[in-house]
């Protein structure tokens, strides 16, 4: 018996179809990722599955593997935080419009596969004219920009503000979505990274020579609107003495403590405890710690309300170029220990893509 496309759209997947998966077994190299294939997944019902284009490496990986990522499931698992490709199958009870479309979603762990069944209420379009690897870039890093700049700090023109690790995913992105609103910048970089900061009209700092905070002092005397720190640790009691009264702290990470042992959702509670007491001073000043998933379990419909409008808020910068897609790399699934290497070797800049 032949099958309508009609019906190939709704199953998605032929009956012996097998997929490709990388599996992070424990803690490992990057070279001890395993490959694997397996049944190609079905959608369930509310559901669509997804044919990978493109996955990325990104910061959440590189603890993952270390067991280093404050919330990251069991091992073995599935690594990837995102994807982007097309709508093979839908489930019942999905819009059966999705079918064929490009999207993008946010998953945390997962989307390293050429096939990964997502919820249809998760999925973003992705607008004509933007490639998958593009749009890839703009997932993670996009959401998490922007939501800081504009749901916690709530930036403003003519502000200035302070970006640590102003060259790295998510800080290219932040920087470019800053100065498209308006708003000064200074970025903390390693000088390989400044010249391209300084095309996107950011004041650049380099954070291996001298006083990074007197630095920033003598360029701002009285203090800066926003710092959005990814390091944790010393740094975000720097950041907070450098904010101007009403200022505000967002902390993203602690990538100082990357390769502590002990407890690893220590260093973020530390930073959260601390912005407790902080806020609680009367100097207007406040600390936020960014954390993607908040709010999911309270309200899984607005999450992917606000989501969904943010992501298409990135998408739409994208197109009109206040932002640029950079990709240090595109590989193939197959090779994704040798992406992760190059991704942690700190010698890329932009996106390190997997394709699918």
């Amino acid at each position: 018996m032949t099958t309508s496309k009609h019906q190939q759209g709704r199953r998605g997947v032929m009956e012996n179809e097998r997929i490709l998966k990388v599996v992070l077994p424990g803690v490992v190299a990057p070279e001890g990722l395993e490959l694997q294939d397996g049944a190609a997944p079905r959608a369930g019902r509310g559901q669509v599955v997804i044919g990978m284009e493109a996955t990325g490496v990104s910061f959440a990986e590189q603890q993952m593997r270390r067991g280093r990522y404050f919330d990251q499931p069991p091992f073995p698992f599935v690594p990837g935080y995102d994807l982007v490709g097309r709508v093979l199958a839908v489930g019942e009870g999905a819009d059966p419009g999705l079918a064929g479309r490009r999207v993008a979603a946010l998953v945390k762990v997962g989307g390293w596969a050429s096939r990964v069944v997502v919820d249809a209420g998760d999925v973003v379009p992705v607008p004509d004219g933007v490639t998958a690897a593009e749009a890839e870039t703009m997932v993670v890093n996009g959401i998490t920009a922007w939501q800081m700049l504009h749901r916690k700090a709530r930036v403003r023109a003519g502000q200035t503000i302070l970006v640590h690790g102003a060259g790295g995913g998510v800080g290219t992105v932040l920087v470019q979505l800053a100065r498209a609103a308006g708003v000064k910048v200074i970025g903390t970089a390693s000088p390989r990274h400044h010249e391209a900061l300084r095309a996107f009209g950011v004041t650049p700092v380099d954070y291996r020579s001298g006083n990074v905070p007197a630095r920033v002092r003598e360029l701002v005397p009285g203090g800066v609107d926003a710092v959005f720190d990814h390091l944790g640790g010393r740094s975000v009691t720097d950041s907070w003495h450098l904010l101007a009264r009403g200022g505000a702290v967002v902390a993203y990470g602690a990538a100082s403590a990357l390769d502590d042992t002990g407890s690893k959702q220590w260093p973020v509670l530390k930073i959260i405890a601390r912005f407790s007491l902080w806020n609680a001073l009367p100097n207007g000043r406040h600390g936020y710690f960014y954390n993607i998933w908040a709010g999911r379990s309270f309200g899984k419909d607005r999450f992917r309300d606000r989501l969904r409008a943010d992501l298409t808020e990135v998408f739409a910068a994208l197109s009109r170029g206040d932002v640029t897609a950079r990709i240090a790399a595109e590989l193939p699934l197959a090779r994704a220990a040798e992406a992760l290497r190059l991704a942690e070797s700190g010698t890329v800049s932009g996106k390190v893509v997997l394709t699918g």
